[in-house]
């Protein structure tokens, strides 16, 4: 049920395991043909809204096939992981997640404990940076065409609604909604990428619908191809941010951004702010494709750079 063709050159596995709060995480293990001994181990999650069939998939796949185990995960609350209600964002049980993937992978046989990163899509290259500044054993990390949650939730899309009164209101009807939710004994949803895009909708809009709502990346469990988070879903991001501790990363960090992608300015600030006092500034670098645009970097196998991160991980790890 994948998104993307299966390769012959490695064997593919279902597995499970739980984070510190008792969620069990559903994962797709991804390990090369004929692998033998430790290998160098990498998690993959994202992008926000996703599912481990779409492109955390891929890109595990085919770092599997560059000669590292991997796991593919769904997020608490989301996919075949459990958590209840469903369809909950978390900035401290996500970052959770990527800290448990690593116990998981540093507990098997097969992998190098001393050895393991990590990659972030989208949404999840933000918590993939919160999971690097708390946990010193991820070697390298990956963040690729990341979002800052924290930032889009508090400011807008383009820091639009950065204002206390923006924010004010927004944190009223949040704060509304769940009393609605009680009085209905459900959660509301938000609704996920819309069926049909107007000519006129901003081109981020469109590249969102090319990717969720057709044959390209559409699956059954993502909430972005459906009826998407629920409408208090990212409510604790408005007053945690994520990315506070970046600059006191020791461990490599590899940012990569599409250059025509509306959400590139995440990574360019996210990438100065890391940097800025830095105690290991020359293993951190921020890579920007071409002409790339956000989605690019979920499944367009000749975009994404992975001779450039397996180059990275072998180097770090």
């Amino acid at each position: 049920d994948k998104t993307f063709p299966e390769s012959d050159m490695v064997c593919h596995s279902k597995v499970t395991f739980k984070n510190r709060y008792g969620i069990e995480l559903a994962a797709d293990l991804y390990k090369p043909v004929n692998a033998e001994g430790r290998l160098s181990a990498i998690a993959v999650c994202g992008p926000f809204g996703a599912v481990k069939e779409q492109a955390s998939g891929l890109y595990a796949q085919v770092m599997a096939e560059r000669g590292f185990l991997t796991i593919a995960f769904d997020p608490s609350f989301t996919g075949e992981s459990g958590g209840h209600p469903r369809y909950m964002a978390s900035p401290d049980i996500n970052t959770e997640d990527f800290q448990a993937a690593v116990d998981y992978l540093s507990l098997r046989e097969d992998a190098d404990p001393e050895k393991i990163g990590i990659i972030g899509i989208c949404g999840w290259g933000g918590m993939a940076l919160n999971a690097a500044a708390i946990d010193t054993r991820i070697k390298a990390t990956v963040s690729s065409t990341m979002y800052d949650m924290t930032r889009v939730n508090t400011k807008g899309y383009f820091d639009s609604e950065d204002s206390e009164a923006a924010r004010y209101e927004k944190k009223k009807a949040l704060n509304a909604q769940r009393l609605e939710d009680l009085k209905n004994g459900s959660y509301s949803l938000a609704g996920g990428v819309a069926d049909e895009v107007p000519d006129d909708a901003p081109f981020f809009v469109k590249d969102y619908h090319d990717y969720y709502k057709t044959r390209r990346g559409y699956h059954p469990r993502s909430l972005n191809s459906n009826g998407g988070w629920n409408v208090t879903g990212c409510m604790s991001f408005m007053n945690r941010s994520i990315l506070s501790y970046s600059n006191e990363i020791r461990s490599a960090v590899l940012i990569v951004h599409g250059e025509k992608a509306h959400s590139c300015y995440f990574s360019r600030d996210a990438y100065d702010n890391m940097i800025k006092g830095n105690p290991c500034p020359e293993n951190k670098e921020l890579m920007i494709i071409p002409g790339a645009v956000h989605t690019d970097l979920y499944d367009r196998k000749d975009i994404i750079p992975f001779d450039k991160m397996t180059e990275f991980f072998n180097k770090y790890m």
